[in-house]
């Protein structure tokens, strides 16, 4: 379950057609929202609704793939939520359980019961404790590493990377007595040198945004999801996420 890159035609089966994974980050009080990070409770809901009315399930991501590795899951959509701001107990949460749906959320074990000190403008969005992502965990919401602290990785030396991506998955499983399956790159940024880190940390797959020229389980891209996105808007984002991505390299 390497990144590679496409260099040409291979022998075995095609790809199958890109999985559809919504990333969202805050949900909560959206007035002040500079990066467009945050969605409402109630506008999850709606979101939410319309993907059941549809036949689709929201599920974690862990669960898409695991669904399309036996060639099934075209009516599964994964839904991640970055950061691991301490409203999703709160706001998130109980959206998912009136929908019966699924999650991976994405926390930094570096930052327990600290904020969101990486964005610069904004206000400060408090960040999920120990108990908070065990709850989460305990409530059946796949929990995977953002790192440790929120860098780019791409910027990292290879200590910094190291920790970011191996120490990070350590804590994180001590912390929730389970392993870590999931990695998230923070800012969505990667590369060749990150996706090998990442992959030699031992995660089965990670999440980028565009990653580019990579494909694979170790880059799956992804659809931002936010306030303003409407029935119309999703829809619009999910064809264009199929036209503009290509399939990902060991998924049927």
């Amino acid at each position: 379950m390497s990144v590679s890159v496409d260099t040409g035609p291979r022998l075995g089966p095609r790809p199958g057609p890109v999985p559809w994974v919504a990333m969202y980050h805050s949900v909560g009080d959206c007035s002040d929202d500079p990066y467009r990070i945050t969605v409402t409770p109630e506008r999850l809901d709606e979101q939410l609704g319309r993907l059941r009315r549809r036949g689709l399930k929201g599920v974690s991501v862990g669960e898409l793939l695991a669904a399309r590795a036996r060639g099934e899951g075209r009516a599964l959509v994964g839904l991640t939520f970055d950061d691991g701001y301490a409203d999703f107990v709160d706001h998130a949460l109980p959206v998912l359980r009136r929908h019966d749906c699924g999650a991976t959320l994405f926390v930094l074990p570096g930052r327990l019961g600290g904020d969101n000190a990486w964005d610069p403008l904004g206000p400060r969005k408090p960040l999920l404790t120990a108990d908070g992502i065990r709850h989460a965990a305990a409530a059946g919401v796949e929990i995977g590493s953002h790192g440790l602290t929120h860098v780019d990785l791409t910027k990292a030396d290879d200590e910094l990377l190291h920790a970011e991506t191996a120490e990070s998955r350590a804590v994180l499983s001590e912390l929730i007595g389970a392993p870590v399956e999931g990695f998230c790159y923070p800012y969505g940024t990667v590369d060749r040198r990150a996706a090998d880190a990442v992959r030699a940390a031992g995660y089965t797959y990670a999440c980028a945004i565009d990653p580019g020229p990579l494909t694979g389980l170790h880059a799956l891209p992804r659809v931002h999801v936010g306030q303003n996105d409407t029935a119309v808007r999703l829809y619009l984002k999910h064809r264009l996420h199929r036209l503009r991505r290509r399939p990902v390299a060991g998924l049927r």
